[in-house]
């Protein structure tokens, strides 16, 4: 029987790959990543699929937008993918297939391929799409939801902005794909709400640094007309006294 990885595995696999500090303020956001990942793959249900890749893509980029020092955002990338012993390399390349997709057809014809791709495959991603619908043991993730919104709101009109609209598209496809409903939109809900408060601890970051950015040139500016008066107009003994006490 082959032991399974666990959690605690796939950390130090991590931490060793990249091995400089991950910024504090988004170290939550690689450690939950990584855990989430690490829990589908272990599953014995788990099938890896091109949403999937997606989702993992995108839930990276927009968590981590903003991250310092930006060249270490593709080495933490790249070590959280091979940390699960899967490929960084491949993951991109699959979500970046999709998003080229969803970029060159409308809401409507996105639903189109998805259906076609569920009854009667197609070409290779559709026909992965297809054994997602087919396989009365497909594991749903986050991930994977998390993929399936990106495609709607990469297509053009972007549909996801209309909330009427969404609401009536999202039924469709998860009865084209044989997913829960609820767990979709639960998934989706919590996933919206957590991007809107990292924007808002980013911007607060944000706030925090342009105040220090203009107290360091209040001081550097009052630090400039002391050291001028100074030397231009020395103060006499009485004022030195009342100055130095």
């Amino acid at each position: 029987m082959t032991n399974l990885r666990t959690v605690s595995d796939t950390k130090r696999a991590f931490y060793s790959i990249h091995t400089r500090p991950v910024n504090s303020v988004y170290r939550r956001v690689v450690e939950e990543l990584m855990v989430e990942m690490h829990l589908l793959r272990v599953n014995e249900d788990f099938r890896y699929d091109p949403i999937f890749a997606l989702g993992v893509t995108t839930s990276f980029d927009r968590f981590m937008e903003g991250y310092q020092p930006v060249n270490d955002k593709e080495a933490i990338f790249s070590a959280l993918c091979k940390a699960q012993e899967a490929d960084p390399i491949q993951i991109r390349k699959d979500g970046q297939r999709l998003q080229e997709l969803a970029q060159s057809k409308s809401a409507q014809e996105m639903l189109e391929w998805i259906t076609q791709a569920a009854n009667s495959g197609g070409d290779e991603l559709q026909w992965q799409l297809r054994n997602i619908a087919q396989n009365p043991k497909f594991k749903y993730s986050r991930l994977f939801a998390i993929g399936l919104f990106t495609l709607l709101e990469l297509s053009e009109g972007n549909i996801t902005q209309d909330e009427e609209s969404l609401a009536k598209f999202l039924p469709n496809i998860c009865t084209v794909l044989n997913i829960s409903e609820s767990k979709l939109q639960k998934d989706l809900e919590i996933y919206r709400g957590n991007l809107d408060k990292i924007a808002q601890v980013r911007q607060a970051m944000d706030d925090i640094l342009e105040a220090q950015r203009k107290r360091r040139s209040a001081d550097e500016v009052q630090n400039g007309d002391s050291t001028g008066v100074s030397e231009s107009n020395p103060p006499d003994s009485e004022s030195a006294s009342e100055i130095s006490s």
